[in-house]
């Protein structure tokens, strides 16, 4: 039933689809009984030849029970949404278990730079290893981020693992993920950032443990020597040197 939602990708996951579907499951049941009540009262109290109109004031005792009895049921049926909201919140939001492994994500106009720790498991080591557009993780890790924005407001949102975070510039966000399930899914911005939003989504791939381990072996350093073996392009504004007289 919850797999109509998309794949279940992460230890939350299937939470949050319960969330929805009780939510749906309520509204829903208070929705159809509305329609078929307000249907029925309009066949019932149709206009017929012979048959006078009533004035209805609401304060008949007989009445008010079409009043009070919904507005309890309704009233119950928000306590149980609201205990079960916050439930989830408090998993996703407020829990922070001990990661294994903190990665570092930069959302900028329109791509996502992802920056993991690499062998050594420390992130600003040699071993680093960074990647656009493509996030790779080990299947039953739990996973600590770092997210920021450097220009525009930005929302990382992976459907498969039912995390979405916005990203405000000049500060640092903070979450966790577990995926649960090999394979690979969905990167999208959920919040409009320009003209190149649409085209702002990349991949994560949930991989084995060995087959992340010899990525990670294969890729260590990638991201470092980029950063620190590559001269400075020259500054072409600065003036050109007086010549010698």
């Amino acid at each position: 039933m919850f797999q109509q939602l998309g794949p279940v990708a992460s230890s939350y996951s299937a939470d949050a689809d319960r969330l929805f579907w009780l939510i749906t499951v309520l509204v829903g049941v208070f929705f159809l009984a509305a329609e078929v009540m307000f249907f029925w009262l309009m066949f019932r109290f149709r206009a017929r030849p012979g048959v006078r109109g009533q004035y209805v004031t609401g304060k008949e005792k007989h009445l008010k029970r079409w009043i009070n009895i919904p507005h309890a049921l309704v009233l119950v049926c928000d306590v149980v949404i609201v205990v079960a909201a916050v439930r989830v919140w408090v998993l996703v939001k407020q829990t922070s278990p001990v990661p294994d492994r903190t990665i570092r994500i930069v959302a900028q106009q329109w791509a996502w730079t992802f920056t993991d720790p690499g062998p050594d498991g420390q992130i600003g080591t040699a071993d680093d290893v960074r990647t656009t557009d493509v996030l790779n993780v080990e299947v039953g890790k739990t996973y600590r981020f770092e997210l920021e924005a450097v220009d525009v407001v930005h929302s990382f949102f992976i459907p498969a693992f039912r995390l979405k975070q916005d990203a405000v510039p000049g500060r640092i966000y903070t979450g966790w993920f577990k995926p649960t399930r090999i394979g690979t899914y969905d990167i999208e911005c959920a919040q409009i950032c320009g003209m190149g939003h649409g085209m702002m989504g990349g991949r994560v791939i949930v991989a084995s443990a060995a087959d992340h381990a010899a990525w990670l072996e294969q890729h260590a350093g990638d991201g470092a020597l980029s950063a620190i073996d590559t001269p400075p392009a020259p500054d072409t504004t600065a003036a050109p040197p007086a010549k010698a007289r």
